[in-house]
């Protein structure tokens, strides 16, 4: 397993929010976290970037323990945070935030290499490289979040709702960058709301309710649960 999370429980002050939630993220797959508002989905990433601390249970990457890590060691060993609020530097232009993505890559051709590959990737941001990164729509910068994400050559990629308050046409254009991440080789655990669609790309999903693993297995037959269908995609 590339990712090992082991009856993790953690919150925010004396607030709990994950009880006892285990997954796992095997090298190569595309894994869901899918739930309503408030389960605790980021709640859940943020604790494995090592942005929040967990109160009890275990996180471990690459087969190392990285539950009681700082967040920048987390990232350093390989694992990328693409989180809901983006954390742009706005007065920065586009090719200044994707440089800055490579800051833990020593070889500076790999990171031309990487940077070719996102503007690749994202021909608008290639369109855009020298505009502010705060001038951005929307969906550019959400796509600018995840071409930062990737300078980093992770061997982990966590994305927080990228579909967040996106038009449909620019939501699509984002799952099909994951979707190419995917077929390259990038290993993704991703967090997202558009249950229908995240259900349609990914390989396995974990349902989480209430801080809770409720459901698990592959996401072509959770299109077919009848708890699924009911309360995430109104049938």
């Amino acid at each position: 397993m590339l990712l090992e999370v082991k009856g993790l429980n953690a919150g925010y002050g004396f607030l709990q929010v994950l009880w006892d939630v285990s997954l796992y993220v095997a090298q190569g797959e595309f894994v869901a976290l899918v739930g309503p508002n408030g389960a605790g989905k980021t709640t859940t990433l943020r604790t494995i970037a090592g942005l929040i601390p967990p109160r009890q249970g275990e996180i471990f990457f690459k087969g190392e323990l990285i539950s009681k890590l700082a967040a920048h060691k987390i990232s350093q060993m390989g694992i990328s945070f693409v989180s809901e609020s983006l954390n742009l530097f706005t007065a920065m232009s586009v090719h200044e935030n994707l440089l800055l993505g490579a800051y833990v890559v020593r070889d500076r051709q790999k990171q031309l290499e990487t940077l070719d590959f996102v503007y690749h990737l994202f021909p608008r941001l290639k369109e855009r490289r020298n505009q502010l990164a705060g001038t951005l729509s929307g969906g550019e910068r959400k796509m600018l979040a995840i071409g930062r994400g990737m300078m980093s050559n992770p061997d982990l990629l966590l994305v927080d709702e990228p579909s967040l308050g996106l038009a449909p046409n620019l939501t699509l254009d984002v799952f099909n960058a994951l979707e190419t991440l995917r077929q390259q080789g990038v290993t993704i655990l991703l967090v997202e709301q558009n249950v229908n669609t995240t259900l349609h790309i990914t390989d396995r999903a974990y349902v989480l309710e209430q801080g809770r693993i409720a459901l698990e297995g592959k996401s072509k037959e959770l299109l077919e649960n009848k708890h699924v269908k009911e309360a995430f995609l109104g049938m």
